[in-house]
């Protein structure tokens, strides 16, 4: 596969990622949305407190070729943002899967991480989508 993708996150159809932290959620763009998206130049994040639904966008990431939502994958409170994001928006590019996360949010439920993907049905998706 030409794309990154980790075993133990949770992926969603609009191509966000989240891995679970305890009754928080560490939450970013997947590798497949940075690589089409290109060098992202600037990410508005949500605020610290905002209450967030799974499937609402919470932020908003602009490359050189496209702006794009950040869809929210789980509902639930922010408890951080990734502020290395507000000078350095590119990191998302250089490592989509570590130091380029971009929130956590505390879970209102853990039981919607059921409603993700895991990393064989995020794969099948993907190559799905080249497809078409």
């Amino acid at each position: 596969m030409k794309y990154k993708v980790i075993e133990g996150l949770r992926y969603t159809k609009k191509h966000e990622w989240a891995r679970q932290e305890g009754g928080v959620a560490i939450v970013g763009l997947c590798d497949y949305a940075q690589d089409k998206l290109g060098e992202i130049v600037f990410v508005e994040l949500p605020d610290v407190g905002a209450v967030v639904e799974a499937g609402k966008s919470v932020a908003v990431v602009e490359s050189v070729k496209a702006v794009a939502d950040l869809y929210s994958p789980l509902s639930g409170t922010v408890t951080e943002i990734n502020e290395v994001l507000l000078d350095q928006p590119e990191t998302i590019n250089q490592d989509p899967y570590g130091e380029g996360w971009v929130y956590k949010v505390e879970m209102a439920d853990e039981a919607e991480l059921g409603n993700l993907m895991d990393k064989a049905a995020y794969e099948e998706f993907i190559i799905k989508e080249e497809e078409e």
